[in-house]
C-alpha cells in the first residue's frame, strides 16, 4: 500500500497527469494482484476494482453499501449541498429535477436553442477567415455557453468561463488555503461565482413569485426555473440551488467538450467511417427546406453518429472512474472491505478490456449496433448516480457534429497530439484543425 499516510498517492498523481492512470498505475497492479487490489490514496485505504461485475456491484449498491466519496477540495469547491454529496431521498429529488428538464418535451425545447447558439458560435469563431482553429478550446466556449444559457437559462458574461476554469484547477489540489496556492485561487474563484449566482437566483425567484401572484406564471423549460420552483415551495434551500448549478456546469461542459474532440479525432483517423457519417448528415440536410433548422426528431435519425461518438468515448472516456466509500463492511470477491475504506471503480477496466470488447483499442463503431452488456460501457457512470445530464451531452455532440460536417472541410493539424490530464483529460494543444467552408 506504499508509504504511511501518503501510500501510493504520488505514483497515482504522476500517472494521472500523463493521462496514463490505467496503463501506468492500475494495469501493473492488476497483473500483480488481480482485478481487485488495495492501495492507499490521499491518506485513505482504497480498494481498486475493475470489470463489469465490479461496476455493477458497486454502482448499483449506491446508498446501500457505498456512498459517493470525493476529496475534501472537490467537496468545498463544488459545494456541500450539491447532488454529488446528497444521499437517498434528497439525491433522488434533485436528480429528478434535472431529469425532468431533459425529458422529451425538454429536449424538444432545447434543440432549437442549441442550434442557434452553435450558429452564433460558428459565425464568430469559425467564419472569421482563420485557416486554423483549436477545436477543443473553442468547443469548451460553446458547451459552456449552451449549459448556462440554453439549459440553465443564465446569460453568459465575459470572463465567466475563465472563473469556472480556475475553480476546476483546484478540484483535486491539496485543500490548503494558503494565499497563492492552487486551492486558494480556486476558492476565490468559487466565491466570485457564488456572488454572481446568488443575485441571479434571487432575481429569478422574485420574477417567478411575482408571476405566480399575478396568475401569469408559465412553465419554463430551463433547469434554473425548476430549481427555483423547488426553492419557492420550500423543498430545497438557496445553497442547494447554487451548489447544484455550479456542479452541473462543470459536469456538463468539460466532459462534453472532450467527447466532441475525441469524436473528431477518430473521424479524422478513420476516413471510411467518416464517409458513412457524412452521408447520414447529408441525408438529413437534404430533407430540410432553406434555412429550416434541426429538430429533436432529426437528432433521432443520427444513429450512426451516436455509434461513432459512443465508440470514441469508449476509447477515450471523459472520466477515469470515481470513488465510493463503504458504509458497512462489504464482502466482495472473497475480500472484506472494511467500513470507511474507499473504493475506486474505473471506466478503463471494461472499456479497454478484450473480455468485454473484442480488439478493444481498435475503432469500430459497428460494435454498438447490438446491445452492450450492462455495466461494461460506463462513460456516464451507472446505477442511481448515472449522469443526469447525459441526454444534454448527447444533443450537444450530435448537433455540433452535424453543423461541422455539413458546413466545413477540416483536417487535424497534429493527429498524434498527446492527451493531458488536469484533472480531466484534454488535448494538450487544444486540438488545432485546418478548416475551410464547403463549396455549395
Amino acid at each position: 500500500m506504499g508509504l504511511p499516510w501518503i501510500g501510493e498517492t504520488l505514483d497515482f498523481y504522476k500517472a494521472q497527469r500523463k493521462n496514463q492512470l490505467y496503463e501506468d498505475f492500475v494495469e501493473p497492479r492488476i497483473r500483480k494482484y488481480g482485478k481487485t487490489f488495495k492501495t492507499r490514496l490521499m491518506g485513505c485505504p482504497t480498494v481498486v476494482v475493475n470489470g463489469a461485475e465490479a461496476n455493477k456491484f458497486f454502482l448499483s449498491n449506491e446508498f446501500k453499501l457505498v456512498i459517493s466519496s470525493w476529496p475534501a477540495s472537490s467537496v468545498q469547491l463544488m459545494g456541500t449541498n450539491s447532488i454529488m454529496e446528497k444521499q437517498g431521498e434528497k439525491h433522488h429529488f434533485l436528480h429528478g429535477i434535472v431529469v425532468k428538464s431533459l425529458n422529451s418535451s425538454g429536449l424538444e425545447y432545447l434543440v432549437p436553442k442549441i442550434c442557434r447558439m452553435v450558429e452564433i458560435h460558428f459565425a464568430k469563431y469559425w467564419d472569421s477567415g482563420k485557416e486554423t482553429i483549436r477545436l477543443y478550446n473553442l468547443t469548451k466556449v460553446l458547451t459552456f455557453s449552451i449549459v448556462l444559457k440554453c439549459f440553465l437559462g443564465i446569460e453568459v458574461k465575459p470572463g465567466t468561463l475563465e472563473i469556472f476554469d480556475r475553480v476546476l484547477e483546484g478540484v483535486f489540489a491539496a485543500p490548503i488555503n494558503i494565499p497563492g496556492s492552487t486551492f486558494s485561487r480556486a476558492k476565490k474563484a468559487r466565491n466570485d461565482i457564488e456572488n454572481m449566482l446568488v443575485d441571479i437566483i434571487r432575481k429569478k425567484r422574485f420574477e417567478m413569485e411575482l408571476e405566480e401572484r399575478r396568475g401569469t406564471a408559465e412553465e419554463e423549460g430551463s433547469l434554473l426555473s425548476g430549481l427555483v420552483a423547488a426553492l419557492i415551495h420550500g423543498e430545497i434551500s438557496e445553497s442547494e440551488v447554487l451548489d447544484n448549478i455550479v456542479l452541473l456546469v462543470f459536469a456538463a461542459h468539460d466532459t462534453t467538450s472532450f467527447a466532441i474532440a475525441m469524436t473528431f479525432r477518430m473521424l479524422a483517423l478513420h476516413p471510411t467511417w467518416y464517409s458513412h457519417l457524412l452521408k447520414e448528415h447529408d441525408d438529413i440536410l437534404s430533407s430540410k427546406n432553406g434555412d429550416e433548422t434541426l429538430t429533436f426528431e432529426d437528432t433521432k435519425k443520427m444513429t450512426y453518429t451516436w455509434q461513432v461518438a459512443r465508440e470514441s468515448m469508449r476509447i477515450f472516456p471523459p472520466i477515469f472512474g470515481s470513488f465510493r466509500k463503504a458504509i458497512d463492511d462489504i464482502e466482495y470477491e472473497g475480500f472484506i472491505i472494511p467500513r470507511g475504506w474507499k473504493v475506486l471503480w474505473t471506466t478503463y477496466g471494461t472499456h479497454h478490456n478484450a473480455e468485454y470488447f473484442k480488439d478493444p483499442l481498435s475503432f469500430n463503431p459497428s460494435r454498438f449496433e447490438e446491445p452492450i452488456q450492462p455495466y461494461t460501457y460506463v462513460p456516464f457512470g451507472g446505477g442511481p448516480r448515472l449522469c443526469a445530464g447525459y441526454q444534454l451531452a448527447k444533443l450537444n455532440i450530435l448537433i455540433f457534429v452535424h453543423y461541422v460536417v455539413t458546413r466545413y472541410d477540416w483536417s487535424l493539424v497534429n493527429p498524434d497530439e498527446p492527451i493531458a490530464n488536469d484533472p480531466l483529460p484534454f488535448p494538450s494543444q487544444g486540438m488545432p484543425i485546418k478548416i475551410s467552408p464547403k463549396l455549395s
